[in-house]
């Protein structure tokens, strides 16, 4: 897979896409990360990527020009432009399925008050990490790559991620190392049974009793 990302701050990915997991899927060719300044693709003399709003109102509003050639310049008929916004849908892990199986993503992030209403023609999905307010699109790209990149073929054990906590609805069940007992607190003993079966009805009802009692609500989703 291959993702580029539309950022004026390509600085602030350093430390994330070098470390861990996404490293590794990097350094095996697995995926693809390019960060984009589409700072670079202003005609704009001084190099200004945001203007003034139409109407009046605070702070400043990204601008069409950079934005619409930086994509033009990217986009392929493999590709899926994505834009990271308050207004896009909730970001859930349906969607982070739905996104590891393509093979180019374009993420535009965001920043100062907003971006020009007439970006949202040249996208395909946008997209809401949350119901609040950040800075800009870096953080909530940088949880898309990584939420992405953990389910493509390859980087992880399939194992790993099919239990995952928001498959099927649920969250995951309640996980226990050595040493067997600490300070008073024991491993249930049925996970020291060896039974298969029961382990696995035990860790169906745990992670059903863990949903209902910290996310109800998300028994109700679809």
């Amino acid at each position: 897979m291959k993702i580029d990302i539309l950022t004026l701050f390509p600085e602030m990915f350093e430390g994330v896409f070098s470390e861990s997991i996404i490293k590794r899927a990097i350094d095996e060719k697995i995926i693809e990360i390019n960060l984009v300044n589409f700072r670079d693709y202003t005609t704009d003399p001084h190099k200004k990527v945001d203007d003034t709003p139409y109407g009046g109102g605070a702070g400043m509003v990204l601008t069409c020009q950079p934005i619409f050639d930086c994509v033009k310049a990217l986009k392929t008929d493999d590709s899926k432009v994505i834009l990271l916004t308050p207004s896009g849908i909730p970001y859930k892990q349906k969607k982070a399925y739905e996104l590891s199986k393509e093979k180019h993503l374009i993420i535009i992030c965001g920043h100062y008050e907003g971006f020009d209403e007439r970006i949202r023609t040249i996208v395909d999905e946008e997209i809401s990490i949350g119901d609040y307010v950040l800075t800009g699109g870096e953080i909530p790209s940088m949880i898309l790559v990584d939420s992405i990149t953990r389910l493509i073929p390859g980087v992880i054990t399939e194992e790993s991620h099919i239990d995952d906590s928001f498959n099927n609805n649920l969250l995951d069940y309640p996980t226990y190392t050595k040493p067997r007992v600490y300070e008073g607190l024991e491993v249930p003993e049925v996970l020291l049974s060896g039974d298969h079966k029961k382990i696995e009805e035990y860790r169906k009802e745990e992670s059903i009793k863990k949903t209902k009692e910290v996310r109800p609500d998300l028994l109700g989703d679809d």
